[in-house]
């Protein structure tokens, strides 16, 4: 595709650490003047089965051998994923986030599953992917990366909450953006909710019927990475080795979710209050949960708001193929001011599919 296009159609694709799937949104780009529009044609989540949820969920501590099988084999998927979702229509470019395995910016790396190659040559698409690693070159966090869409395609919001795996916030101050990972979220409540033999705990009905245990509630809120200053940014790691183990334990499951709900909706809200705005606009698979937004609403004063369900669920998608779209016509696609990076950047390895 040129370089210079001020219309495409892009395929994003976003794998979670919520680990239900992959998403996929196939969308129309168009810039007229300085302003993006978008247009969601085609938006569907590819499960992972059994095999692939738990090599995900135990890849950090794999062999070398069986992370590059996983990287090769997660790229298969999505290529395929892209594939089937092709016919009947056509697309210009596939941007790929890919799969988080390891976060960890303060030694300098990050890494993403999902062979760009194997995706292009699959899907028979030019391919972006590895959008993180620039960032972290630059002695940035590398995350997150999707303030800058946010930025450019949803111009009438100025602070966004995503409640994925990872709940974050991005606050826009005109030409300022300041965003960080807040807590976990989804990792920690699909986790409990898989005791009960659920997926995930629908509405928050579970944890509803549960007390705050206050103990708990001062152990979790005292975790050292809540003091650091962003940027910040999780990984996995981190939820393993300092989060998970406060909340397996004997206390009653319903409590334990009750008490996590808590956790997660005082430190948002307080993060919005410090912002000062009046609203924020809500994402990810979080925001389905109605008790957790009624928490996080009357814990703080910003108000909660909810867009359709596609874009709930999609709208990291949307946005890595706009950042997709963006590392094509070498346009900055991360900015230092939410990353810590030493200068705006361009994020993203091209394959092409010869």
């Amino acid at each position: 595709m040129k370089e210079d296009v001020n219309s495409a159609r892009v395929i994003g694709v976003m794998s979670g650490s919520s680990l239900d799937g992959i998403d996929l949104a196939l969308c129309h780009f168009a810039k007229d003047g300085k302003q993006w529009s978008f247009t969601i044609e085609k938006a569907v989540t590819v499960p992972y089965d059994g095999a692939m949820h738990e090599r995900l969920l135990h890849a950090t501590g794999t062999s070398g051998l069986e992370l590059a099988r996983l990287h090769r084999d997660i790229g298969i998927a999505i290529g395929n994923a892209c594939h089937d979702l092709l016919p009947g229509t056509t697309a210009d470019l596939i941007a790929s986030h890919g799969h988080t395995i390891f976060h960890q910016p303060g030694e300098g790396l990050t890494v993403q599953v999902g062979d760009g190659a194997r995706i292009a040559a699959l899907a028979g698409l030019p391919t972006v992917c590895d959008f993180r690693s620039m960032d972290v070159a630059l002695g940035g966090q590398g995350a997150p990366l999707v303030p800058f869409g946010e930025r450019m395609l949803f111009p009438d919001h100025k602070a966004f909450v995503n409640l994925g795996g990872i709940a974050n916030i991005a606050i826009h101050h005109g030409k300022q953006t300041t965003g960080y990972d807040v807590c976990p979220c989804n990792q920690a409540l699909d986790l409990l909710a898989g005791e009960a033999g659920m997926a995930y705990d629908a509405n928050g009905a579970l944890a509803r019927t549960g007390e705050v245990n206050m103990e708990l509630l001062g152990k979790l809120n005292a975790l050292d990475f809540y003091k650091q200053e962003p940027p910040r940014s999780l990984g996995r790691e981190w939820f393993d080795e300092q989060l998970k183990p406060l909340i397996v334990s004997d206390l009653p499951l319903k409590n334990r979710l009750r008490t996590v709900i808590e956790h997660i909706a005082l430190l948002i809200a307080q993060e919005l209050d410090k912002a000062k705005v009046e609203s924020a606009l809500f994402t990810g698979g979080g925001a389905h949960n109605r008790f957790l937004i009624e928490r996080i609403a009357a814990l703080g004063k910003a108000r909660p708001e909810l867009p359709s369900a596609e874009l709930i669920d999609y709208k990291e998608a949307v946005i890595f193929a706009f950042l997709g779209l963006m590392r094509i016509r070498g346009e900055v696609n991360t900015l230092a001011s939410v990353t810590g990076a030493s200068r705006d950047n361009i994020g993203g390895a091209v394959h092409l599919p010869n």
